[in-house]
Order: C-alpha cells, then sequence, then structure tokens
C-alpha cells in the first residue's frame, strides 16, 4: 500500500487499539499524514480450547458477558478484528468521501498510582480521560445520549466505570437517566486489543443507522453501579435514536490493563449535500488480479445495481474511477442508468464491455487530426452543450475569429431554429470550413489533455497539422487562427476544383495522373489509399476512367483542389502573411506533412514551410509510420469520424502499436457523441493510459459510495489440529518430509474446453488479417477496431469459407466479438449437426414401401409397449 507516514505497533492491553486511533487522530492534525489506517486484531490459536472458570477471576461461569447486569461475574474472551480509516473532516468533505461518523475529541492517559493494584481501574484515572475528551471536542457532556463502555462485565469494573462516567458528566450536567450505555462485549465478547476498535465501528454504525442498539443479557441493573442518580441506563432493546434535533453524539471508552484509558467523542456525519448532475452517459470500470476475480466483481458490480435500481450512476462510476487501484485485468462499459448498467454486465460478451489484459503503464499517446472534408455541420454539438470545458474553449476560438471571418462561426457549426431565416454561408465553403475543423479539433484535444491524455507526439492531417503546431506551441492561438482564417479565406478565392479519393497504391495510381498534367497526387494516405487534385473536368474523367479499370474512386466534399497546383496563385500572398507571425520551435514532437517525418525547429519556423505545406503531397502514410515506431503507442483521432482509422489500419498492424481511437462518432453513426468520446476514454484506460479524473469531473460535485469491494479468491492457510492417531504416525515420520493442508479455494481461470478456444484463435487470426491489427482480444469490438460494413462482407466470407455456414450480415452486428461470433458458429454448428440426422431419417424412410413403412411404425409402437410393460 507504500504507506509512508507514522507506523506504529502499539501496546496498552485492553485499550490498545482505541490508543491506536487517538494516535492517528494526533498524526492527521499535526499532518504527519493525510489518510491513516488504525485498529487492532486478537485471535486465539487455539480455536477449541475453553477455560476453566476461577472464583474472583475474571471470566464468566456460564460463558456469557453480562454488563452492568446484577448477574455479571466475568468476561468472556473472543476473536476479532477491526481497522478504520480516518481523514481529516475537511479533507474528506472536498473528497467526496462517504464520511460514516466524526470523531470531534479524544484522550489518552494512565491511572498512575489512583488505584488499589496493577490490573484494578480507577475511578478517577477514567473520569479525568473522559473529561479531558469531552474538553477536546468542545462539547459539552449533556450533549452525549450513548456511551459505548468498556463494559467488561465484571463485579469490580461495571460499578467504577459507571461512577468515573456520573463524575466526568457531573461536570456538566445535574441530569439523569438521558444516557443510554452498552458494551459490544456482550456480543463478541472481550476482543483484547482489538476491543476499542469494535466498540468505535460498533458505535458508529449506530450513529449511521440512527438507532441505539441493545447489551445484551441485561435484565436487572447491578445494585453496585449507581444508576438511580447517574445519567446512565443500560439500554436493552433497538430504538430509534431520537434528539430532538441536535446532533447525535457518543462516547466511546477503552480500558486497559496497567491503567491507560483512552476516550473518543464521536458525532454523526455531517449532512451530505446532493452530488451534482451526472453526465447522461457514465463510464463504469473494473479492474482485477485475474480473470476469474474480474468475472466476480463484474458479477458483483451488476447485483448491486440490480438491487439498488436508484443508485447515482454518476457517483457509482466516481467511486470505481477514483476509489479503486487499477490491476492488469480490466473492463470499461460506458451506459445509461443502473438497470442499463447491470443489464450489461450481466452479458459481458455482448460488445459492450471493453475488455483486455493490460500490463504496461505509461502508454504514450499519439493525436492524430483529421483534414478537411471530414466535416459536418452540428459536429460535437452534443459535447458543445454538455462539456463545459469544450464549450469554454470554442466560444473563446469563435470571438478571436469574429473580425476575421465576418461572423460569429457557432451560427455556422451549430445552426438552430432561430437562425434559420439568416442567409449565412455553410461549412462547404473552405473558407469556413477550415476554421470550424480547427476549432473543433483544438477544443477536443483541450478537453482530452484536461482529462490527462497528454499527446507525447502528433500528427496532423492538412489543415490539422495546424492544431498539432498550435498545442505544440509553434503558433499561439490568436495567431493559429488568424492564419487558418486567411488561408481559407484565400483559397476561397481560387477557382474551384475538385479531389478523387483512389483506393489504390502511389504506383498504379502514377499513370492515371501521368495522362493529365492538370492533376496532382494531394496526399498518401496509406499503402492503397491516395488523393488525387485537380479542375472538376480532369477529375470527372479521372473518376469515369477508374469505373472503367474497376479501381475504387470516390469524390471528397471539397470546394477546391488542395495540395496541387491550383494552390500556387495563392502562396507569395500567404508567405508574406506568416512572415508578420510570431514562429516558435516545437514543444511537443509532431510529424511534418511535407517530409513525412519529424519536424524541425527550423521547418517549424520557417514561412515558406507552411507555404510549402499548403501546395505540396500530404504524406500522411509516412507520418502514420514514423509513429507507429514509437513503443507501445496509442493513435488517437481527434476530429470527426472515423476516415484515418481506415487509412492507417494497415499501417498500424505492427507490435506495439495499436489501432487508431477516435474521438467523435461518423456523420451516419447513430451511437451518442458522449457515447463514442466515453467509449474511447474507456479503451484508452484500459490500454494503460493515466486518467486525471479531477480533471474529468473538474465541473462537477461528486461523492463516493460503498460499493462492493474486491473479489479476493479466498484460500485457506489455517492449520488444523492433526487428530491423535495422525499425530502419531506424523511423530515418527522423518522431519524433512512436508504435510500439506489440502487447498480450500484455489484462484483458477476456470475450465474452458480446448475447442471452444481454438474456434476463437480461428476467428482472430481471420481479424488479424481483415482489420490488419494485430493485437485482438476475445471481447474487443470490430467495429472499435476499425472495421467498416466492407471489411465485414470480407470478414464474413472468410468465416463461411473457413466453418462452411451461411453466416448473416446481422450476425456480425450483433455479436461483433471474437467471443460473440463463435458462440454463433457454435450454434449454426450444433443445428446443422441437428438438421443432418433429420435429413438422413427422411432419407431412409422414402428407400421404403408402404408395408415396409407400416412395419417399421408397428415395431416402434411394439418396442414403446414393452417399455410401458
Amino acid at each position: 500500500m507504500n504507506l509512508k507516514g507514522p507506523s506504529l505497533a502499539v501496546q496498552s492491553t485492553c485499550s490498545t487499539s482505541l490508543v491506536a486511533v487517538s494516535m492517528a487522530c494526533h498524526s492527521l492534525l499535526t499532518y504527519q499524514c493525510d489518510m491513516a489506517l488504525a485498529g487492532g486484531v486478537s485471535i486465539k490459536t487455539t480455536q477449541k480450547g475453553g477455560y476453566l472458570y476461577r472464583e474472583g477471576g475474571i471470566d464468566s461461569p456460564d460463558g456469557f458477558c453480562r454488563a452492568f447486569d446484577a448477574k455479571a461475574k466475568g468476561t468472556v474472551a473472543g476473536n476479532g478484528a477491526g481497522v478504520v480509516v480516518l481523514k481529516r473532516l475537511a479533507d474528506a468533505l472536498e473528497d467526496g468521501d462517504e464520511i460514516h461518523a466524526v470523531i470531534r475529541g479524544w484522550a489518552v492517559n494512565n491511572d498512575g498510582s489512583l488505584k488499589a493494584g496493577y490490573t484494578a481501574p480507577s475511578v478517577e484515572g477514567q473520569a479525568e480521560v473522559i473529561t479531558e475528551a469531552l474538553a477536546a471536542a468542545r462539547v459539552k457532556a449533556d450533549s452525549i445520549s450513548y456511551v459505548e463502555a468498556h463494559g467488561t462485565g465484571t463485579p469490580l469494573g461495571d460499578p467504577i466505570e459507571i461512577a468515573a462516567l456520573t463524575q466526568a458528566f457531573r461536570g456538566d450536567t445535574d441530569g439523569r437517566g438521558f444516557c443510554a450505555v452498552g458494551s459490544v462485549k456482550t456480543n463478541v465478547g472481550h476482543l483484547n486489543t482489538a476491543a476499542g476498535v469494535a466498540g468505535l465501528i460498533k458505535t458508529v454504525q449506530a450513529l449511521r443507522h440512527k438507532q441505539l442498539p441493545p447489551s445484551l443479557h441485561f435484565t436487572t441493573p447491578n445494585p453496585k453501579a449507581d444508576f438511580s442518580n447517574s445519567p446512565f441506563y443500560v439500554n436493552a432493546g433497538l430504538k430509534p435514536w431520537e434528539t430532538q434535533g441536535a446532533p447525535r453524539r457518543a462516547g466511546v471508552s477503552s480500558f486497559g490493563i496497567g491503567g491507560t484509558n483512552a476516550h473518543v467523542v464521536l458525532e454523526e456525519a455531517p449532512a451530505r449535500e446532493n452530488s451534482s448532475e451526472g453526465r447522461a452517459e457514465q463510464l463504469l470500470l473494473i479492474s482485477a488480479r485475474t480473470e476469474t476475480a474480474l468475472e466476480a466483481a463484474t458479477e458483483n458490480l451488476a447485483d448491486y445495481l440490480r438491487r439498488h435500481p436508484d443508485a447515482n450512476l454518476s457517483d457509482v462510476a466516481y467511486t470505481l474511477q477514483v476509489g479503486r487501484r487499477v490491476f492488469k485485468h480490466r473492463r470499461a462499459l460506458v451506459c445509461r442508468g443502473a438497470a442499463d448498467a447491470a443489464a450489461a454486465l450481466s452479458a459481458p460478451a455482448n460488445g459492450r464491455c471493453s475488455t483486455s489484459v493490460e500490463e504496461r503503464r505509461e502508454r504514450p499517446v499519439a493525436m492524430v487530426f483529421s483534414g478537411q472534408g471530414t466535416q459536418y455541420a452540428n459536429m460535437a454539438r452534443e459535447l458543445y452543450e454538455t462539456e463545459k470545458t469544450f464549450r469554454e474553449d470554442v466560444d473563446r476560438c469563435a470571438e478571436i475569429l469574429r473580425p476575421h471571418l465576418g461572423l460569429d462561426l457557432r451560427d455556422v457549426l451549430y445552426p438552430d431554429a432561430r437562425r434559420a431565416g439568416q442567409d449565412l454561408p455553410g461549412l462547404e465553403q473552405t473558407a469556413l470550413a477550415q476554421p470550424a475543423l480547427f476549432v473543433v479539433e483544438y477544443a477536443l484535444a483541450k478537453l482530452w489533455i484536461e482529462w490527462g491524455v497528454r499527446p507525447a507526439a502528433m500528427l496532423g492531417h492538412s489543415i490539422g497539422e495546424y492544431v498539432a503546431a498550435c498545442l505544440a506551441g509553434v503558433f499561439s492561438l490568436e495567431d493559429a487562427l488568424e492564419l487558418v482564417a486567411v488561408r481559407g479565406r484565400l483559397m476561397q478565392r481560387l477557382p474551384g476544383g475538385a479531389m478523387l479519393a483512389l483506393k489504390c497504391a502511389p504506383g498504379e495510381a502514377a499513370p492515371l495522373l501521368a495522362a493529365d498534367e492538370r492533376l496532382s497526387l494531394a496526399a498518401l494516405n496509406g499503402p492503397a489509399a491516395c488523393v488525387v487534385s485537380g479542375p472538376v473536368e480532369a477529375v470527372e474523367r479521372l473518376e469515369a476512367r477508374c469505373a472503367e479499370l474497376h479501381t475504387p474512386a470516390r469524390r471528397l466534399r471539397t470546394s477546391h483542389a488542395f495540395h496541387s497546383a491550383m494552390m500556387e496563385p495563392m502562396l507569395a500572398e500567404f508567405t508574406e502573411h506568416l512572415r508578420g507571425v510570431s514562429l516558435r520551435a516545437p514543444q511537443v514532437p509532431y510529424v511534418s506533412n511535407v517530409t513525412g517525418t519529424w519536424i524541425t525547429a527550423d521547418e517549424a519556423t520557417s514561412p515558406a514551410y507552411w507555404a510549402r505545406h499548403l501546395r505540396q503531397t500530404v504524406r500522411f502514410a509516412e507520418g502514420v509510420a514514423a509513429l507507429a515506431k514509437m513503443r507501445d503507442v496509442l493513435l488517437l483521432e481527434v476530429g470527426p469520424g472515423h476516415s484515418l482509422n481506415a487509412s492507417v489500419a494497415g499501417d498500424s498492424a505492427q507490435p506495439g502499436c495499436a489501432p487508431i481511437l477516435y474521438t467523435l462518432p461518423h456523420t451516419h453513426d447513430r451511437r451518442t457523441e458522449s457515447s463514442v468520446l466515453l467509449n474511447t476514454l474507456g479503451r484508452l484506460w484500459s490500454a494503460g493510459v493515466q486518467v486525471d479524473w479531477s480533471g474529468f469531473y473538474r465541473h462537477e460535485s461528486r461523492r463516493r459510495l460503498t460499493l462492493p469491494t474486491y473479489p479476493f479468491q479466498r484460500r485457506r492457510y489455517w492449520v488444523d489440529a492433526v487428530p491423535q492417531a495422525r499425530a502419531e504416525a506424523l511423530a515418527a515420520a522423518p522431519s524433512g518430509e512436508a504435510v500439506t493442508a489440502p487447498e480450500v479455494a484455489a484462484e483458477t481461470a476456470g475450465g474452458e474446453d480446448a475447442a471452444d478456444k481454438q474456434l476463437e484463435q480461428t476467428i482472430t487470426e481471420i481479424w488479424r488479417e481483415v482489420l490488419g491489427v494485430a493485437q485482438i482480444g476475445p471481447h474487443d469490438n470490430f467495429f472499435d477496431l476499425g472495421g467498416n460494413s466492407l471489411m465485414g462482407i470480407q470478414l464474413l466470407s472468410r468465416l463461411r469459407k473457413t466453418f462452411l455456414l451461411e453466416l448473416p450480415m446481422s450476425g456480425l452486428f450483433e455479436s461483433p466479438t471474437v467471443a460473440g461470433l463463435a458462440a454463433l458458429i457454435e450454434q449454426y454448428q450444433l443445428e446443422g449437426d441437428e438438421l443432418d440426422e433429420l435429413e438422413r431419417m427422411l432419407a431412409e424412410v422414402e428407400g421404403l414401401s408402404d408395408d415396409d413403412l407400416a412395419g417399421v411404425l408397428a415395431g416402434e409402437e411394439n418396442e414403446e409397449l414393452e417399455e410401458v410393460r
């Protein structure tokens, strides 16, 4: 646990654990630590041994502890352990912890010589420690309505304790019979060094439930204890803890043989403020050391949510995120409401849960920024409405851009009914599309950074490189926005053009380009993905030629021929504008579109570089290859859609390089923006990224809940007593031989059939070939790994040929994981076997004559009659 504060072993006999709590409180208030664990443990090693009653001793003659009762003649030993977690109240409130109770004050002293003997208690010593604790708590005795007494049930100790309590209380009050007393020793016996913390925990529970617990085995007050003239009565039955509106307060006493006394004053926890309204969708995170424990933790949480349908899911998610240690077996789920979460957790193989095994820590994240053509109206609108940090950055950028654009970019980016009558330009115009892309991608990146996802490297596609450069410190935000606005405006003035995406290698595209010198190779997006740019009529002819050659081609949503010779008329003016901008060396490494490798300080600070950047080919595929060489890198697409995901799937399929994770859904994706964003955050966490949850909840007030704790895979190590006959045999055995006890609950992963494993491995290999992704888990979602409908058709074709089954396309959508497809294939195979048997039987019947068939049926009928007899 890496505890670095004071670590002390305390021994004051029966008061040990309450003294430990008091010392921990002192360490907290003197800032020796910020959190403390304090308590005690007492376990007898001979469990089945009893005791011999001795007249006048401390042990009970009948096995019952009758604290404060007239029949009290001694205590009973018990076994137990108890530990409490302590924090300063202000810190606990600020951290949103669930506070069970507040320790208002405490005191520890010793009887000194004020007693008859070493083991005898002292009225004066006990009274003084109670008085000191009340003074430290700054409360009056008459505000205490329950005392958890030391209460051993001995004829000498009980009357002395009541006398000491009365003496301490009489300094503040003359009241009688208003304060209940009890002793947990009547429930569990005397726990020796753990006795004090047991009483403390009992009293905390009483405060939480607002009920006074009974002290057992009590019928008649001990006549030697003057209850009638004291503020106290023994509470013999469970009842509500009424205080007429005052805060409930209690005292807890623990006195040790040798005279060390401890008393703690408790108060009920302050009323908790309601949590602020949380996100509509929540990210639940679970982790464990083993696969078995992960499944148990998942089921435990699902069961909790079924039993608590009104649980605040935002607080559930917060507790799992900040209140649990992260282990290598990890699971993440995005859900709405407790019922939805419980249903999804009950079937983790349904594709909604992301499950992985990750032992690496601090994996680097490379942010990849989308280029023009991916924009659409209302992109990231949901995030603008729900994520305050994102909205603040968009608003700031829009205000900076207003004088450069002559309008409010938000009116174009997020049109609504109020502006329906206004004749506003749209995002199809380059002059607006480029600023809009920059603003959305910059605000998304800042949101990720606030959540702790900081880029170790970056790559931008065309206009996306401006976002990378701004985040790296090359441009100030104001200069970057002005440059983007000028760039878009100058491009808008140029003659229109077109761009065509080809699914072919650059070498295959070369002869197509040679046919018309007006065409330019605008971008190299992947091994078999390039973009051609040029005049509209030239691009149309190229598109027709591609159709003749059966080369897949698609027109992009652009108004101009970017990265072509058609950009050259604006280069001089744009270069002149760049000379007035302060350019600085990048503080975060990023890859250049122009060179396809890491940008240098000279390039980043050269106006000529940024002029070449808008004219020359975007060497995106080479840039991705440069990122992929980073050890254990994770690629995070920051921008609209998944265009980059499909472009680089082949390049990223090498060890240590995950597929691109995306931030926003595709324009045709029916999932909400929040669900896609949170799903990606969950996958980043699963992959080892350290999320900054304080940033994630910066605009919310959350609190921790009491949720199911870690499902330890328990083993029993207790050494049982050996039967006498076996003991004699063991005594005769050579001393070097060891005897082992049978293991009760071993931690195993549980037996998956070898055939099932082989089936999943076969499917996984097919996925790797289709997706070009090296690392695939059984519960990874096909579409999250970069799959699309075209890849889905290829995948199903491979599966049909491999397993000789007619799998429908709907099967992939319903079961988009390796485990899900394995279950589906097993179902189809089983149904196929049953159908084959039916066809065999029908074939046999068809070959029979009517008489033969009648004989067969009669024979079966006779067999049935024989079975009945």
